[in-house]
């Protein structure tokens, strides 16, 4: 009963979270706050949803994950920078706090001060992937350097964790290499697993037990989970296997949202500190990220962006304390002061990371003035010639766009998508495709189009709320033109439409009259038509009407 209460109390507080236009999440943490108040604990299960909700997060992360962006110096010079910068602040902040007579930091040891400033240091790997798989920019820039940056942050939490308990994995560990040169029988096991339950189970059994078998050699498991997601990673099929993987990962986490909020009983006093603490360190994180993403020559959105989806403190930071705790150089009072400080700083930033777009957009001018001179190649200006026709999202849908589009327009059709590699695909196969974002207020600075001689622009982005914000943005910047998107629900299409979108193609609702219209053509074409049939090519249904 204590489980489906807390579930049920998650599902209303989501509901209310909705209806005010926030992320779920911060109904989920609000309920976990109102049930520790009335009494409530963590229960066994909430915690193993917990533990799952984040193994398969960090799996499909790494289904995604190019190793090779790591070695970026804007992942690892800025991730490296940042966690020094921030220990050495968060501890000199708790000197100064005692000095000035905060009760509680008096007689605390240097080795105790920059323990806390170290855990202060994380970002929350949970919080940041999820906005960014919510806003469909997992594959973006700035998302795959926020994400480069959290895996930096966890290696540190692991390295630290191993010297501080004197604990260091099994000699076994090193067989964990053997897994390498597995990778190719993976991928096979991942085709013979075809697109349905087995593909599920499939995926379910990797990450659980690549996690497994890491925490058995003494290597933390949701390291294994990522691991072997990488090693999938490049199949054709590892985008179904994470789209059909989302729905236990998003049920899995609620398990995790729910935990932090049980875990932090409040008080006067732990409630005051985590106040001060997030008041004062909060603000600077973002800031030195900001400004040392711009020091590495990243452009001022690609910065912003970036800085806000790492503005937040980290759960990994409540384990790396956790052990300090067990080691009495701090005292258990300190945990839940760390406690609240996560969970209030989700509670701030999940709603203004999720209106990161908007508020860059307002800012944009100010942003600017502080851009270093260079670009790195990521960012370079691109010089696509005479344009008419622009498809945002080169995926399957965009990409078939594209090709029709083609055939009538010839080489005015450009497109534009946000990862580089399936950019590199395209343009290895002939098509005029750069690396860009609909929802780039500077696109038109870095790819230099005309948008007065762009008749129409396709969106075939990854989710409705990118696709209002790209509509958004692109009328807001002066567009005049023909605007189109992709929709799978109704309710997208007046979404879409409030947004400034002309013409909504639902795909649901067009494709029973494409297949129709392809069996015509095809295989009926000399079958005679009675007399008042409609021609071929009246469609019924135009656009979002």
């Amino acid at each position: 009963m204590p489980d489906l209460l807390a579930i049920g109390v998650a599902l209303l507080c989501g509901l209310l979270a909705r209806g005010l236009r926030l992320p779920p999440l911060v109904g989920f943490l609000a309920a976990g706050f109102l049930l520790h108040a009335f009494g409530g604990q963590r229960t066994p299960l909430l915690t193993e949803f917990a533990d799952l909700g984040v193994t398969l997060l960090l799996f499909t992360i790494g289904l995604k994950l190019r190793l090779r962006s790591l070695l970026m110096p804007q992942i690892w010079g800025v991730g490296t920078l940042h966690m020094l910068l921030v220990t050495l602040f968060g501890s000199g902040l708790l000197i100064l706090l005692g000095m000035a007579g905060v009760s509680g930091l008096a007689g605390l040891e240097a080795e105790a001060l920059l323990l806390f400033g170290f855990a202060l240091s994380f970002s929350s790997t949970v919080l940041a992937i999820k906005l960014l798989e919510e806003q469909g920019e997992t594959a973006s820039l700035y998302g795959r350097i926020a994400i480069g940056i959290l895996i930096v942050q966890d290696m540190a939490a692991v390295i630290y964790l191993g010297a501080s308990t004197g604990k260091l994995p099994s000699a076994w560990a090193l067989g964990l290499l053997l897994l390498i040169p597995l990778r190719p029988v993976l991928q096979r096991f991942l085709t013979w697993s075809g697109r349905g339950e087995l593909q599920v189970l499939f995926g379910l059994s990797i990450a659980l037990g690549g996690a497994l078998l890491f925490e058995r050699l003494g290597v933390k498991g949701d390291l294994g989970a990522l691991l072997l997601g990488v090693l999938l990673a490049g199949h054709p099929r590892t985008n179904d296997l994470a789209r059909h993987l989302m729905g236990f990962k998003d049920l899995f986490l609620v398990g995790f949202f729910l935990s932090i909020g049980l875990a932090a009983p409040l008080s006067l006093q732990s409630l005051g500190l985590a106040g001060l603490i997030l008041l004062l360190v909060l603000p600077l994180k973002t800031l030195l990220f900001f400004l040392l993403f711009l020091a590495f020559h990243l452009r001022a959105r690609t910065a912003f962006l970036s800085a806000l989806t790492l503005a937040n403190f980290s759960e990994f930071g409540l384990i790396v304390l956790a052990e300090g705790v067990k080691q009495g150089l701090l005292g258990s009072d300190w945990l839940v002061v760390l406690a609240l400080v996560v969970s209030l700083s989700f509670v701030l930033m999940a709603p203004i990371e999720a209106r990161s777009h908007g508020l860059y957009r307002k800012g944009r001018a100010v942003l600017q003035r502080w851009e270093r001179s260079g670009r790195i190649p990521e960012e370079a200006d691109v010089h696509p010639g005479p344009v008419r026709i622009i498809v945002f999202g080169m995926g399957r849908v965009g990409t078939g766009a594209y090709e029709a589009m083609r055939k009538r327009f010839g080489d005015e059709v450009l497109g534009v998508d946000v990862d580089e590699q399936r950019v590199a695909r395209h343009c290895a196969q002939g098509r005029k495709v750069v690396r860009g974002s609909a929802t780039d207020p500077d696109f038109r600075e870095r790819v230099h189009v005309d948008l007065a001689q762009v008749s129409v622009i396709m969106l075939t982005l990854p989710t409705p709320e990118e696709m209002r914000i790209a509509a958004r943005t692109l009328r807001q910047s002066g567009y005049r033109g023909h605007l189109a998107a992709t929709a799978r629900y109704e309710e997208d299409e007046a979404a879409l439409q409030g947004a400034g979108v002309d013409a909504v193609y639902n795909f649901y609702a067009e494709a029973g009259f494409g297949f129709a219209d392809t069996v015509c053509r095809q295989l009926l074409c000399d079958l005679p038509k009675p007399s008042g049939a409609r021609s071929g090519n009246d469609n019924p249904r135009q656009g979002g009407d």
